[in-house]
C-alpha cells in the first residue's frame, strides 16, 4: 500500500475477542452500516476467510466487491480486492496489539476508484471509511458479553 490512510483506536477487549468480531464476516451488517450483504466465499485450514463477497452501500459508493484475506499470526489480517464494479484497488489491513486488558487496532486502506476523483476527495473518503469501520468495530465489541 503506497499511499493509504491509517487510524488507530483502543478497545477494552483482549484481541482475540477483537479479532473474533473482524473475523466474523457474516455478521458485517449487523454492525458496519456499509456492508448490506457478506458471504464467505473460500476458507482456510484453519476455518478463516480467505475470499469474501461484499456487497457495500455507502451512499455515493455502491458495489458488489471480493475480497482476498491473508492472515498473519493471530493479530494482524489484510485485504486486496479481487474483483470489483466500481473500484480498481482496495487494500487495507487491521493490525492488534495488546495493551493490558485493551487493545490498540489500526486500520490501513487504500482505495482507487474507476472514475476519476481528486487525490484529496480520495484520501477523505478513506479517511471517513476507516473511522467509521474502527468506531463500528469498537462499538460491537464492546458491545459483546465477554468470557
Amino acid at each position: 500500500m503506497a499511499e493509504h490512510t491509517s487510524s488507530s483506536i483502543m478497545i477494552e477487549a483482549a484481541p482475540a475477542d477483537v479479532m473474533g468480531v473482524i473475523a466474523d464476516f457474516t455478521r458485517y451488517p449487523e454492525w458496519t452500516g456499509e456492508v448490506k450483504q457478506a458471504e464467505v466465499l473460500a476458507a482456510d485450514e484453519l476455518g478463516r476467510a480467505e475470499r469474501v463477497r461484499l456487497v457495500l452501500d455507502a451512499g455515493a459508493i455502491k458495489d458488489d466487491h471480493v475480497l482476498a484475506y491473508t492472515w498473519t499470526g493471530a493479530n494482524e489480517v489484510s485485504w486486496t480486492l479481487v474483483k470489483s464494479q466500481m473500484l480498481r484497488a482496495l487494500d487495507g489491513s487491521y493490525t492488534l496489539a495488546p495493551a493490558g486488558d485493551r487493545t490498540e487496532v489500526t486500520y490501513r486502506l487504500a482505495v482507487d476508484v474507476k472514475i476519476p476523483l481528486l487525490g484529496m476527495i480520495k484520501r477523505k473518503a478513506e479517511k471517513v471509511i476507516t473511522d467509521r469501520a474502527l468506531a463500528g468495530l469498537k462499538k460491537r465489541v464492546e458491545s459483546l458479553p465477554r468470557g
